[in-house]
C-alpha cells in the first residue's frame, strides 16, 4: 500500500489521488497528516506538501487542492520530458510539476466553470480549452503522467509490485433516427420524395418506395449486424435511444410507435443500453424526467446510462440533474468540433462537483471520437478517419485505458453512401 503524507486532507486531494493511483495505476493508498506514522511506514510513500520531510519521494503541492470554489488560476505551460505539463514545482520536487493539481484542474473541467464563448448549440468548444490551445488535446495526458509517475516510483521502490490494467474499447451507438423511411408519416415521406426528386436522387426515391411498399427492408435496420459485430470482436456495444417528442433538433419517429418500442425491446435483450436525452432537456428538468419515465415504462427497468443529444452539457447543472434522476453513467463528455480527450483522461472517472466540493456517484465515460465529427466537422474521408482513429487508439493502448467511440445508426446503415463507413467501423473493431 502507498502512503501519502500531506499537511491537510481535503475532498479534492483524496478524489484526484484515488483517480490516479486506484483507477489508473491500480494501487491501494492511504493518507496521513502524522509525521511519525509516515516515517514508520515501510512501503512506498509520497510527501505532498510545501517542503520535504527528508529524502523521500516528494512532490511540492500547488494550492489548488487545498482551496474551495472557483478562482482565477494562473497557468504557465512547461514540459516533463516530452509531455506538456503545468503547475511547476521547483528543484526539490521529485517531478517538475504538481501532477495532482494539474490533473484535478483538467478532469473537473475547471476551465468550463469560467465565462467562455459557447458554440451555436451552447456548448463549450474545444478551441476554448487549454488542451487545444497547447496542443495536447489528442493525448490522455493524465494517464500518461500517471504512468511516468509510476516509473519514477518503481525506481525509488524497486521491490514493490504494482498492478496493471487492460485496454478496453467501448463502442456506443446513437439511435436518434431509428428508420430512414418507415413510420415517418405521410407529410415527412412526401417531403422526402420531393427532396429526392429535385436532387435527381432516383435511387433514394426508388428505395423509399420499395420500403414503404414493404418490398425491401429499411436501410437503417442494421441493428442485428451491429450487435453481432460487437460480440464477434468482443467489443462492448452500448445503444442510446432517443425517446422524445419531435423538435427542430430531435427528429426521431414518435416514441409511441409500436415498431420502435419493439425494436428497443429486441436490442436490449442482447446489448447494454442507455437513454439519449433530447436537445432541450439540458435546461428542462421536467422534460428530462418525463423522457426517462417514458422509456423505463417500455424497457421495464431503471435507466442508469445516459447521453445528451448533440452532447450538450452545462457544468455542473446537467450532471446535477442527472444525479437527481438516478443516472450513474454519463457518456456526453467530448467535443463535436474535433476528436480528443476533453477531460484529458481515457479512464472513466467520477464527476467532482465544484459547487459542493464532493465526489458524486455519477461516473463519466468520456468519448474520444464521433462519426459526425470526422465526417462533417473535420471533413475526413473514411480512409483518413481510420488513420485518425488508429492514432487515438494507439494513445489509449499505451496507457491501457478505455477508448470510447460514437457512431450513429444512420452512418452504419445499409445505404450505398454508407458502405465505406460501415467498413471503417468493422475495421476499428477488428483493430
Amino acid at each position: 500500500m502507498l502512503l501519502v503524507y500531506t499537511h491537510k486532507i481535503t475532498p479534492r486531494l483524496t478524489y484526484i489521488f484515488k483517480h490516479i493511483f486506484v483507477r489508473i495505476l491500480k494501487t491501494p493508498l492511504s493518507f496521513t497528516t502524522k509525521v511519525e506514522e509516515f516515517v514508520a511506514h515501510n512501503g512506498p510513500k509520497i510527501t505532498y506538501t510545501k517542503a520535504p520531510l527528508g529524502t523521500e519521494f516528494f512532490i511540492r503541492s500547488h494550492s489548488l487542492l487545498f482551496e474551495q470554489g472557483i478562482g482565477e488560476v494562473a497557468i504557465s505551460m512547461g514540459k516533463w520530458e516530452d509531455v506538456p505539463c503545468f503547475f511547476a514545482t521547483g528543484e526539490q520536487s521529485t517531478i517538475p510539476f504538481d501532477i495532482f493539481a494539474a490533473s484535478f484542474y483538467l478532469i473537473t473541467r475547471y476551465e468550463e466553470y469560467h465565462p467562455h464563448v459557447s458554440d451555436r448549440f451552447e456548448r463549450f468548444d474545444a478551441v476554448n480549452s487549454l488542451a487545444y490551445q497547447h496542443g495536447f488535446l489528442e493525448k490522455p495526458v493524465i494517464d500518461i503522467w500517471a504512468f511516468k509517475l509510476l516509473k519514477k516510483l518503481q525506481e525509488k521502490y524497486p521491490d514493490y509490485s504494482f498492478d496493471t490494467r487492460s485496454y478496453q474499447f467501448i463502442s456506443t451507438i446513437n439511435v436518434n433516427d431509428a428508420f430512414a423511411y418507415k413510420h415517418k408519416g405521410f407529410i415527412r415521406n412526401l417531403g422526402g420524395f420531393f427532396t429526392d426528386f429535385i436532387r435527381f436522387d432516383f435511387k433514394s426515391f426508388a428505395r423509399r418506395t420499395l420500403v414503404l411498399l414493404r418490398i425491401k427492408d429499411d436501410p437503417f435496420a442494421t441493428y442485428d449486424t451491429l450487435v453481432s459485430l460487437g460480440k464477434n470482436y468482443l467489443v462492448k456495444t452500448v445503444f442510446f435511444f432517443l425517446f422524445s417528442e419531435y423538435t427542430t433538433y430531435d427528429k426521431n419517429i414518435s416514441y409511441s410507435n409500436t415498431d420502435y418500442r419493439l425494436l428497443i425491446k429486441s436490442i436490449i435483450d442482447y446489448a447494454p443500453f442507455g437513454q439519449l436525452f433530447s436537445y432541450y432537456t439540458v435546461k428542462n428538468t421536467q422534460k428530462l424526467n418525463k423522457e426517462k419515465k417514458r422509456l423505463e415504462e417500455v424497457v421495464n427497468r431503471p435507466i442508469t446510462k445516459s447521453r445528451q443529444h448533440f452532447n450538450r452539457i452545462e457544468l455542473p447543472k446537467t450532471y446535477q440533474n442527472l444525479i437527481d434522476l438516478g443516472i450513474t453513467e454519463e457518456y456526453s463528455m467530448g467535443y463535436y468540433s474535433t476528436c480528443g480527450f476533453r477531460a484529458s483522461t481515457c479512464t472513466p472517472f467520477y464527476f467532482y462537483d465544484l459547487d459542493y466540493e464532493i465526489q458524486t456517484p455519477l461516473k463519466v465515460f468520456s468519448f474520444v471520437v464521433m462519426d459526425e465529427t470526422l465526417q462533417n466537422a473535420m471533413k475526413l474521408t473514411a480512409k483518413e478517419a481510420f488513420l485518425k482513429i488508429k492514432s487515438l487508439q494507439y494513445e489509449v493502448q499505451q496507457v491501457h485505458g478505455t477508448f470510447i467511440s460514437i457512431f450513429h445508426n444512420a452512418t452504419l446503415s445499409d445505404r450505398k453512401d454508407s458502405e465505406e463507413w460501415r467498413a471503417l467501423y468493422e475495421k476499428i473493431l477488428k483493430y
